[in-house]
């Protein structure tokens, strides 16, 4: 056999190794069909799988895990259905097992062979001792924790948006158009004009006459906007509405204060769950599969030499994040949550953005390479990226000129995604190396870095293409 090229060296990913003792769980709500693949006692070499059925109870779960430890399994791979998993995750991993949370979609059967759950704890467990499924992302406990809080945050917010928007619809049905003069329906001087409809004003000059700062040069829009015809039932809506906002704001305001002290307890070294003495005791996050390779760093905002020095707390690492175009405290705790501080489950800055699902994956045949989707990824984060990524792209930045750049010959979309991939790869490179800042590279960093030579070349011969002799004179 005749090798035109030296042949490529692929090494095994840590998790491609074959096992002897493996276990795997088929989840389902009330029950977990087991099977475990051991050698088989007659010496044979061969295996020998099996399957039994097991209550999610905490006591049965428990005597589970203390019958695989007796058994030296050496894997167990838990399959996330919905959020059935978890008791079998936290419960197993406590007993010392080495447990890994593989998604639904990466460990479905082979085409064409019967569905049941014994076949599909079988297969499964196949898979596990041969190596071929890739585990989840699990964020230490901490993380978790931190990571319950900013999502309902970000949920309760959403719900206070939706009330508001709720609280609009009802001025439309009651023809008050206030939300066509105001910017924003939550303003002070909108609240305090609805609560005055609402104790039984219905003057609209008296109402005009609330407004507070730059709304007060309205007036005249004003008073046409709230003539309408508000009654006492749309009183009586706007009431539980406003009271539902409310209840809303201050949940959210406790929330904000609890995450401020949980990543503060987090970042210094403490541990924010006193009622349990582990806290690095890993929990799962969520099935989304660690990627097998990513996209390069490309062309981010690196930190400067001078800037690396002075090596700051851990306690100043939302502050750190926030020197970001587009990322503010918020966005930064919701971030650390996501993703964690650790990042070594992430090898390199193209793994994390493979993960997050902002850059489309490989579709290669033969000499034809096409890119495809990038996939839904975390919700959570690409919102928040998104968000960074919109705010970036109005700065006089580095990031703002990618954004500028990129929107011109891509469109808005992959101008948003591109930069929230910069932003998510400058966040990697914080947290991989503890002691860097950001430091930006400035709006003209293409401009600077372009060859003068070159565009002169590129020019001349532009010129001499159309019919021009070109004599060049150094200006003075």
């Amino acid at each position: 056999m005749v090798m035109t090229r030296e042949p490529e060296e692929i090494l095994d990913e840590p998790h491609e190794q074959i096992m002897q003792r493996v276990c795997a769980i088929d989840v389902g709500k009330d029950s977990g069909k087991v099977c475990v693949r051991l050698p088989a006692e007659s010496g044979s070499g061969r295996r020998v799988s099996k399957v039994w059925d097991v209550p999610a109870r905490t006591k049965a779960v428990i005597d589970l895990g203390d019958h695989l430890a007796c058994q030296g399994i050496q894997k167990v791979t838990v399959e996330s259905t919905s959020d059935y998993w978890r008791i079998w995750f936290y419960l197993l991993e406590a007993r010392g097992l080495d447990v890994q949370l593989v998604n639904a979609r990466d460990v479905k059967n082979v085409p064409g062979r019967p569905k049941t759950d014994k076949l599909d704890s079988v297969w499964l467990a196949k898979l596990t001792e041969k190596g071929l499924l890739r585990p989840s992302f699990v964020p230490p406990k901490q993380i978790r924790m931190l990571r319950d809080y900013t999502r309902l945050r970000v949920d309760l917010t959403a719900e206070r948006t939706r009330h508001w928007q709720r609280l609009e619809k009802l001025l439309e049905d009651a023809l008050i158009k206030i939300s066509a003069v105001a910017s924003r329906i939550d303003l002070r001087s909108v609240r305090d004009m609805v609560e005055a409809l609402i104790a039984g004003q219905r003057s609209p000059r008296l109402l005009a006459g609330l407004a507070r700062g730059r709304m007060k040069l309205k007036h005249a829009d004003l008073v046409e906007a709230l003539t309408g015809q508000f009654d006492e039932h749309h009183a009586e809506l706007a009431r539980m509405l406003l009271d539902q906002i409310d209840a809303l704001t201050a949940q959210i305001d406790t929330l904000t204060a609890r995450i401020d002290t949980h990543l503060a307890a987090i970042l210094n070294g403490r541990n924010p769950d006193p009622d349990h003495p582990d806290p690095n005791h890993p929990e799962p996050g969520p099935a989304d599969p660690l990627p097998a390779t990513g996209n390069g760093p490309g062309d981010i905002a690196q930190p400067s030499p001078d800037q690396r020095s002075a090596v700051p707390s851990t306690a100043d690492l939302v502050d750190i994040l926030d020197e970001i175009p587009g990322v503010g405290p918020h966005i930064a705790q919701v971030i650390i949550a996501e993703i964690g501080l650790d990042m070594s489950r992430f090898p390199t800055a193209g793994h994390l953005v493979s993960w997050a699902k902002l850059c489309p994956r490989t579709i290669q045949s033969g000499a034809k390479s096409t890119a495809g989707k990038t996939g839904k990824g975390n919700r959570y984060l690409r919102a928040v990226l998104g968000d960074a990524a919109a705010g970036a792209g109005k700065t006089d930045t580095f990031l703002g000129e990618r954004y500028r750049r990129i929107i011109k010959r891509r469109g808005k979309l992959k101008a948003l995604v591109a930069v929230a991939r910069s932003i998510l790869v400058i966040i990697w490179q914080l947290l991989s190396h503890p002691g860097l800042r950001y430091h930006d590279l400035g709006a003209d960093f293409h401009t600077r870095r372009i060859d003068t030579e070159r565009r002169t070349r590129n020019h001349v011969r532009q010129l001499e293409a159309l019919g021009y002799t070109v004599t060049l004179t150094a200006a003075a």
